[in-house]
Parts: C-alpha cells; sequence; structure tokens
C-alpha cells in the first residue's frame, strides 16, 4: 500500500532526483522503475503528475511481474514517468 503522504515525499524526491536507483536509495520499502510517459498505456492514470515526471502506481503482488493500477491499496511501488516535450 501506498499512502497519499507516502506519494507527495516521493514526489518531492523526484524533483531533486528523478532516477530510480536514488529513490530506491531514499525508500528502501518500495519498487522503483522508470520510462518516457509515451510507453504508460493511457488506461492508466498518474497517480501524481509533476512538472518532468508523471508518477504511476505499480503492483507486484502477482509474484512475477510487476504492473500498474490505479489502486493505492495494492501498490508496492512507483513507476517514474519522465515527459516527453512535444516540439
Amino acid at each position: 500500500m501506498i499512502t497519499p503522504a507516502q506519494l507527495v515525499q516521493v514526489g518531492e524526491a523526484t524533483l531533486l532526483d528523478a532516477s530510480a536507483a536514488s529513490l530506491r536509495l531514499r525508500f528502501p520499502n518500495l519498487h522503483f522503475t522508470e520510462c518516457s510517459e509515451d510507453d504508460v498505456s493511457p488506461r492508466f492514470k498518474p497517480a501524481l503528475n509533476l512538472d518532468r515526471h508523471d508518477l504511476y502506481l505499480i503492483s507486484g503482488a502477482s509474484g512475477h511481474c510487476l504492473e500498474l493500477t490505479n489502486d493505492a491499496a495494492t501498490a508496492t511501488g512507483i513507476l517514474v514517468a519522465a515527459k516527453v516535450d512535444e516540439e
């Protein structure tokens, strides 16, 4: 489970350093992965929008692969999706 307070803390840390490696050091009990926002299915909504990144919830409940979820109660980590400049 990821609480709203945890999500805000991760968002603040992401503003300082968005790398999954840095976030793993700050929040060792959460899983982190990263990608580009255009790699994320539009059926999932960001849990938190930041200037240069969107944060999505992920779950490892299946025990096999991480998967996106919209349910904070089952979330075990966060996907940091870098926003793509549309120039």
